[in-house]
């Protein structure tokens, strides 16, 4: 069927029908560099093919471009705004988690989404500020507080697919001391199948506990979550027409505390320990043909926060140490350890102007430094102006100029730049990112409007690249890429209706300086156009229907198999047997029109999975 004609049908079901739709829901923006979402900007909330993970249904957010292999949750490249994987930084409290080996290990977070809240996507001016090693965005998650209740999962689908989940919490007032309790979190989960093509099966595991002590000013999190995975998929990260797979062990220990104080001030503190292993087999069905391990360890300790000195002026700041290391079989010039720093402050000005109207302005700087890298200073600010009447409408102007940077990761720095699939490059210097933007939210009681037109220059950006003649996989590269993007993201709510909409537009110029280069597999992997389309519909009491869809047109790529355009769609429908308090039962379908659209260049597409699954809660 024509991919115009699958968008068409699931958007006439979105429009024509009378949803209700409370799951979705958009706060005020209280930062004008992000779109702040209370609740999941997509209509699903769980994965199809596997138990759900910090970055499930990233793929149908309209903030973010995920690129994953096999599923998302398998491995997923994280894009912001057209960067790549090494661009977006994922952050917990304070702390952004780093994997020194290759951002395509950054989104290997073990924390239970049950945990966090919902992702926040920091860009332009936040980013800058809170960002580390992570110069185009942040995908940002809070430690939420634990309740007293639980549920547990089972489930089963197509391609031999079985999933066991089991979440619960339990808080307690302290004795003798007003308004603190102690909370108990614990969840497990297991999932396995063959997977939607051929040499694509995964089998994983994840264990994860927190102990947490709150009252009414403060909470402190102790966390330790264990994850193992297991996966194949045919062109994994090479383009040679083998069946590669991959086993992951990441374990997680982090340290949280959240201090509010005084008059709109607070402060949190961070600090985490995380090792991730990785083993890569470049054919199963030929082992010792070629096989890497690394073992990277990471110990970081991180402070933000906002210190409001008065109702015009207060001073918002963040601060990170990260010191890593890497034990791996394929690195050759004895770059194995760094240490990363850096410091940021952004004041913040208000002054309050007639008719409801209020001006703030920002402007800071960020100092990013290793042990091993030159130093940069980054110029943060911006403007902004709302305005809200006595109706409850609000809207926003904002104009802001960010500077950013980061350093390559250990793969295209330190291994061998003469031989093998993977080819680092000695000389990569310190990427920079200058980013400029100006946008417009409106918003009213019952609908949504944010929107932004940005310009984005990269320099000395690390990609990864592809020469016809040569042997070798993969080539760590510079570029140096303009960007200009144009980004709309809408919700509507009527009486029983709420739908999630959005358009992005990304054009790119690039300049690599060298012309041995035939193909990008990431730096040149957008999509000129995308939009995105969710909705839920309750007809009943009993039953619930939630529906996400993604079209795009992706830029032309030399390595893609597959046509340009594709349209993705994950539809539920949830049941709620009234004969049963407290359960529901779920099929869901993911991929649903069989799209084989590579989403990494070269790389084959997932098929299509139907799942069945109950959950009981308490």
């Amino acid at each position: 069927m024509n991919s115009a004609t699958h968008f068409i049908l699931p958007a006439l079901l979105c429009s024509v029908t009378n949803v209700a739709y409370g799951e979705v829901k958009t706060e005020k923006p209280t930062s004008i560099e992000q779109i702040t979402v209370e609740a999941s900007p997509t209509a699903n909330k769980l994965p199809v093919g596997t138990f759900d993970s910090p970055i499930s249904n990233l793929e149908y957010d309209p903030r973010v471009d995920l690129q994953s292999r096999n599923m998302a949750e398998a491995q997923a490249d994280v894009t912001i705004r057209g960067g790549i994987f090494e661009n977006t930084g994922f952050r917990v409290g304070s702390a952004t988690l780093l994997d020194p080996q290759s951002g395509h290990y950054f989104a290997e977070i073990p924390i239970a989404p049950q945990m966090l809240t919902g992702p926040a996507i920091l860009t332009g001016a936040d980013n800058a500020l809170n960002g580390v090693n992570s110069s185009v965005g942040t995908v940002s998650f809070g430690w939420k507080p634990i309740n007293t209740g639980g549920s547990v999962s089972l489930g089963t689908g197509t391609n031999d697919f079985n999933l066991q989940s089991l979440h619960a919490g339990v808080s307690m007032p302290l004795e003798g001391a007003k308004d603190w309790t102690l909370g108990f979190e614990g969840e497990f989960s297991h999932s396995q199948s063959d997977g939607s093509i051929d040499n694509g099966d995964h089998d994983f595991t994840r264990a994860a506990g927190r102990v947490q002590l709150a009252s009414s000013d403060s909470q402190t999190d102790l966390f330790f979550g264990s994850q193992d995975k297991f996966f194949g998929w045919p062109n994994l990260y090479t383009p040679f027409g083998v069946n590669e797979t991959e086993d992951l062990e990441t374990r997680l220990l982090m340290l949280n505390h959240k201090q509010n104080y005084a008059d709109n001030s607070h402060f949190e503190v961070s600090a985490y320990y995380r090792k991730h292993n990785d083993h890569y087999i470049f054919s199963r069905e030929n082992p010792s043909s070629f096989e890497a391990f690394h073992e990277t360890e990471v110990k970081s300790l991180a402070l933000s926060g906002r210190h409001t000195q008065s109702d015009v002026f207060a001073v918002n700041y963040s601060t990170q140490f990260i010191e890593d290391s890497i034990e791996s079989t394929t690195l050759e010039n004895n770059f194995t350890s760094r240490n990363y720093y850096k410091v940021s402050v952004l004041p913040e000005y208000k002054i309050a102007l007639e008719d409801n109207q209020q001006l703030t302005i920002r402007l800071g700087a960020a100092f990013d430094d290793t042990n091993r890298d030159d130093s940069e200073t980054s110029l943060i600010g911006d403007v902004t102006l709302k305005t809200q009447n006595s109706e409850g409408f609000e809207r926003t102007f904002y104009l802001s100029y960010a500077q950013a940077s980061q350093v390559a990761g250990y793969t295209a720095i330190g291994g061998s730049d003469s031989g093998g699939l993977f080819r680092s490059n000695y000389n990569l210097e310190r990427e920079t990112t200058k980013n400029l933007e100006l946008g417009l939210l409106l918003d009213e009681q019952s609908w949504q409007l944010n929107s932004a037109i940005f310009y984005r220059k990269d320099n000395n950006l690390t990609d990864w690249t592809f020469n016809f003649d040569s042997t070798s996989a993969r080539f760590a590269n510079p570029v140096d890429i303009d960007t200009t993007g144009v980004e709309f993201f809408a919700t509507k709510h009527f009486d029983t209706t709420e739908i999630v909409a959005s358009y992005t537009y990304l054009h790119k110029s690039e300049n690599y300086g060298a012309a041995d280069i035939d193909a990008s597999f990431y730096a040149l992997n957008f999509p000129d156009h995308r939009i995105t389309l969710g909705a839920v519909w309750n007809p009943t009491d009993i039953l619930e229907f939630r529906i996400d869809n993604e079209w795009r047109k992706q830029h032309e790529n030399a390595l893609r198999g597959s046509d340009d355009d594709a349209l993705f769609t994950h539809l539920t429908l949830k049941m709620t047997p009234p004969m049963v308090k407290n359960l529901f039962i779920t099929l869901a379908a993911d991929n649903l029109w069989g799209e084989s659209f590579e989403e990494i260049p070269g790389t084959p597409g997932r098929g299509e999975q139907y799942t069945l699954s109950a959950t009981y809660s308490w």
